[in-house]
């Protein structure tokens, strides 16, 4: 049996300990807002007025800097989301068929956005909300959207980096992007 003094040691032998091991890989942010457009599954993570974190897994459309999904009005995320706006993402990027994904993640600001709205009509006609609203969404009483707006700086996890290297070392995957005005549509 390890006494504590062994059993840390052993620990500490097991982390990166030079600055090499700590850098944070920098994806094309191109190629990130690419992912963000290609994909339609995210999870979004709300926290209810008693502090109560809460997860779902949602089907989004990103136009422009802007992720959309449909909900109902009295779900848990649109009453969170309604208490208050700050709102965690995160994309899972399958990259190989198997193990775990990369992943997109950011913190932000949401807002609920009606069906009949203005905003919410301009896109439909536009074509530019297909994949969110191809079941029904528009026809549904007690629905709504839920508008997240992308920030500047997104962290990612192995992106920006060859699969080997993700493999090698999975402790030290951790990326960020920065969108500049370039980028933003």
């Amino acid at each position: 049996m390890l006494d504590d003094m062994q059993t840390t040691n052993m620990t500490t032998q097991t982390q990166p300990t030079t600055a090499e091991n700590h850098r944070s890989y920098r994806p094309d942010p191109d190629a990130v807002r690419r992912i963000l457009a290609k994909r339609s599954f995210a999870t979004v993570g709300t926290t209810s007025p008693a502090g109560r974190p809460h997860v779902a897994g949602v089907l989004y459309e990103l136009v422009g800097n802007t992720l959309y999904f449909h909900t109902m009005r009295n779900s848990r995320k649109a009453r969170n989301i309604a208490a208050d706006a700050h709102t965690a993402v995160c994309v899972p990027v399958r990259r190989v068929p198997v193990g775990p994904p990369s992943t997109v993640h950011f913190q932000t600001t949401a807002r609920l956005v009606e069906p009949n709205s203005m905003e919410i009509r301009e896109l439909v006609a536009d074509g530019k909300l297909g994949s969110v609203t191809g079941h029904g969404e528009l026809d549904e009483p007690a629905g709504c959207f839920i508008a997240v707006s992308l920030p500047g700086r997104v962290l990612t996890y192995g992106l920006g980096m060859s699969l080997r290297q993700l493999i090698k070392d999975p402790l030290v995957c951790g990326g960020e992007v920065t969108f500049g005005a370039a980028n933003a549509t």
